[in-house]
């Protein structure tokens, strides 16, 4: 709740919940941004079913209460790290085969579908954002780029950084803002009329692979503190590599603006004021 701007009006509910279309039904909205989500890869490794209960039930609960209301479009938050696979062109254009390696990727590569139909068929606009990992200031360390948040809260505390596998796994770290850019383009941008799965999708990244490697020597510098590492076994269904082609979105106006040890910077700041509570 602390990151919620005062000004809005918030419910608690999940995605999957009957009473969400009764929300639909009370408010009408013109436009969803959807960002609701299972998250976690190794959960929907663990549990598929929990995975697909929220990210493929809870969608179609979304969707059915859209096209019921006459909701004009819906920004769907897809995932360029898991809807590739394994790509073999990186950086990774949207037309690349689609081979996911993980539920969660299987389950965000049918939303895709999902909307593809509900457009289609029902008239319901959509624009797929595949975001790349994306990090900064009150990111959940839970997320896909949780990494950047336990990596600054153990150098704060002085404590070790644990890598799981070699650290030479690529990952693409694009900042919170450039993301949040992303979305307001996508909300009211120009589509083209009966357009493919891929034509209304639009990878949001840097263009850039990190390791994770390079990812704990930028950061220690900003800490000024190298307390060491550990490395542990790679983790079931994770990626080797994963870096986008944002061409495609760039020729449409959006670019990244932001540097990633500046992001970095500013994130591990914040992370400084939240624990000395300012």
């Amino acid at each position: 709740m602390g990151n919620l701007n005062g000004d809005v009006e918030f419910l608690e509910m999940g995605i999957e919940d009957p009473a969400l279309r009764d929300l639909f039904r009370e408010v009408k909205f013109d436009l969803v941004s959807l960002h609701a989500a299972q998250i976690d890869v190794r959960i929907s490794v663990n549990d598929p079913a929990r995975d697909a209960s929220v990210n493929v039930i809870g969608l179609l609960n979304v969707l059915e209460g859209a096209r019921e209301v006459g909701t004009q479009r819906v920004v769907y938050v897809s995932s360029g790290g898991v809807v590739y696979g394994e790509p073999k062109q990186i950086p990774t254009p949207e037309i690349a085969p689609k081979l996911p390696l993980s539920p969660y990727g299987v389950a965000k590569l049918s939303g895709e579908h999902y909307l593809h139909y509900y457009r289609e068929v029902h008239g319901l606009e959509y624009v797929a954002l595949r975001y790349a990992n994306v990090f900064g200031p009150r990111q959940d360390p839970h997320g896909e780029a949780g990494v950047v948040a336990i990596f600054c809260d153990r150098l704060i505390l002085g404590e070790e950084l644990t890598i799981f596998g070699d650290g030479e796994q690529t990952r693409d770290y694009v900042y919170v803002k450039d993301v949040v850019s992303a979305n307001l383009l996508a909300s009211d941008m120009t589509l083209k009329p009966k357009a493919d799965l891929d034509s209304v999708a639009f990878n949001v990244g840097t263009g850039m692979g990190t390791s994770v490697n390079r990812l704990a020597d930028v950061l220690e510098d900003i800490a000024a503190d190298h307390p060491g590492r550990v490395y542990r076994g790679a983790r079931a269904g994770e990626l080797r590599h994963s870096t986008l082609d944002i061409s495609r979105f760039a020729d449409r106006g959006w670019a990244p603006r932001h540097a990633l040890k500046d992001g970095l910077r500013d994130t591990f700041q914040f992370i400084v004021n939240q624990r000395n509570g300012a």
